[in-house]
């Protein structure tokens, strides 16, 4: 590795980040197989993360990882889902509502422990 390539985005750095989104696209068709009516959700490169996807079956049952920009692309094509720029769309409210219904069911097996 040169001096500036850490500034670059060096070589090395680019087949490890090229490994990783695979990896979590691999991990995001194994839950999509395992679901019924599952979309995927794009969202935004923020200062904190690259580009996420997250996938919500048909309950509303989620999960989010990070693709990267070129992982996104590669998302759709692999899955053959629907895939939506979460900031055109939104979420949708069943996702919502598996947070709220999960919520409960915790409050409530608390309640039943305590």
């Amino acid at each position: 590795m040169g001096l500036l390539d850490r500034f670059r985005g060096g070589r090395g750095r680019s087949r490890t980040v090229a490994r990783g989104e695979a990896a979590e696209i691999a991990a995001l068709a194994e839950w999509a197989r395992a679901r019924r009516g599952v979309e995927a959700f794009i969202e935004p490169k923020t200062t904190v993360t690259d580009v996420t996807a997250v996938l919500v079956a048909v309950d509303g049952e989620w999960t989010r990882r990070i693709v990267g920009e070129r992982g996104a692309r590669r998302l759709a094509g692999a899955l053959k889902i629907p895939v939506y720029d979460v900031n055109k769309t939104g979420y949708p409210q069943r996702m919502r509502d598996y947070d709220a219904r999960r919520r409960i069911e915790q409050r409530r097996a608390r309640e039943r422990e305590g």
